[in-house]
């Protein structure tokens, strides 16, 4: 058992508010952290993908009812839709008998739909928080010395992760996969053929940490650009693709206005690309993009609320590869090599020179921080993201 940093915080967030969406892909482990919740305060938990969990739900009203003084944990709520406006009205009745916190914690593969409905039924009665794969500091102490390694190599999902071996962490990733395209995707509405979403991915993952070309995706899947965004948007929604915006500013250069892509999970990339192994993954060419991907989703597992995430790079070439932009107008440049002996380009100080960022980071994969000059600063990923973590703590 790997402890989970967000346990804490959802159960304060329970404490202070009468409802919290746990948002996260499938299997990156939302049931075994609400079982977890359940454990240290009781309550009730309902599985709504298990016929016999719905069928209690029969007469939802009544059910609710019956529990009000106990945590109702709703696993895969987006199953059954009908049940936001009764929340909302199970949340209003609680408040006005007094009980104005800790009602619901409800479960769900992210999706526009379900973000919709939560919106339109549950707005301001509810905090969302996101449940993100396995992180660094949380498996280093599973994981012992080669812990970033193994979490680079086989991503984040518990269960790849965990697996004995690097054989069965694949065979792992080879089914998410197919579950995803073959049954959770068309759960959500979209009618799309797995084979030809599985194409799209694996696009997007030899396009690793690149600004996205609508166009050229398209023509190499030979459907319309329509198409291919709404491809896009289904796999960003689902959050298994992150689109990192970039950072615009008045500055009389000319930007790059087009957002980068990652498929979010490093694991997932290797998987769609058959690479099996670190050896084999040193060898093939995704593996600068992967690495770059990799710090990034790490350092957003643990960055503050309130902190926005960018990229920055002008026609003439000058380029920071991850700018954060913390509450208070803080901004930290980082700049990702994946070498021993770190070195930023030209184009990432002419690039701070634009942007002018209060902190200035090269993350590289060793074990200590030193200085590259005056202004930059040579760290290891797990102290950027202790750094990060207690920034305006």
């Amino acid at each position: 058992m790997v402890p989970r940093r967000l346990l804490t915080k959802v159960v304060q967030r329970l404490d202070e508010v009468p409802a919290v969406v746990l948002l996260g892909p499938r299997q990156v482990g939302k049931t075994t952290l609400a079982l977890a919740v359940h454990g240290k305060g009781g309550g009730v938990y309902l599985d709504l993908e298990s016929d016999q969990d719905r069928a209690r739900l029969g007469e939802p009203e009544l059910y609710l009812a019956d529990h009000p003084e106990e945590l109702v944990i709703l696993d895969e709520i987006h199953r059954v839709p009908g049940l936001f406006p009764l929340l909302r009205g199970a949340i209003d009745r609680g408040r006005r008998a007094g009980r104005g916190v800790g009602l619901y914690l409800l479960l769900g593969s992210a999706s526009m739909e379900m973000l919709r409905q939560y919106g339109e039924s549950l707005a301001g009665r509810v905090s969302y928080l996101e449940l993100y794969p396995f992180d660094l500091l949380e498996v280093r102490a599973a994981g012992g010395p080669l812990a970033q390694d193994r979490l680079w190599v086989r991503g984040g999902y518990p269960e790849s992760f965990l697996a004995a071996y690097d054989r069965l962490s694949v065979r792992w990733r080879n089914d998410f996969i197919r579950t995803y395209l073959e049954r959770d995707v068309p759960q959500f509405g979209r009618r799309i053929a797995a084979e030809t979403l599985r194409r799209f991915w694996q696009m997007i993952a030899h396009l690793q940490g690149s600004p996205v070309n609508v166009s050229m995706l398209a023509r190499n899947l030979g459907v319309d650009g329509k198409t291919a965004a709404s491809y896009i948007d289904l796999l960003v929604d689902l959050l298994l693709v992150r689109r990192l915006r970039p950072w615009h500013a008045n500055i009389g250069k000319r930007l790059v206005k087009s957002p980068k892509m990652y498929v979010r999970d490093s694991g997932i990339v290797h998987a769609l690309l058959a690479i099996g192994d670190k050896e084999a993954l040193l060898g093939h060419p995704v593996v600068g993009a992967s690495w770059e991907g990799f710090v990034i989703e790490n350092l957003l597992a643990v960055a503050p609320e309130g902190c926005d995430a960018y990229y920055y790079r002008t026609s003439s070439g000058a380029e920071i590869d991850l700018l954060l932009h913390l509450s208070g107008g803080s901004l930290w440049a980082v700049e990702i090599k994946r070498s021993l002996a770190p070195r930023p380009q030209r184009g990432f100080h002419s690039a701070c020179e634009d942007v002018k960022p209060e902190r200035r980071f090269v993350v590289y994969p060793g074990e200590e921080p030193y200085p590259l000059s005056r202004e930059v600063q040579a760290v290891p990923l797990a102290r950027l993201m202790e750094r990060l973590a207690s920034h305006g703590a």
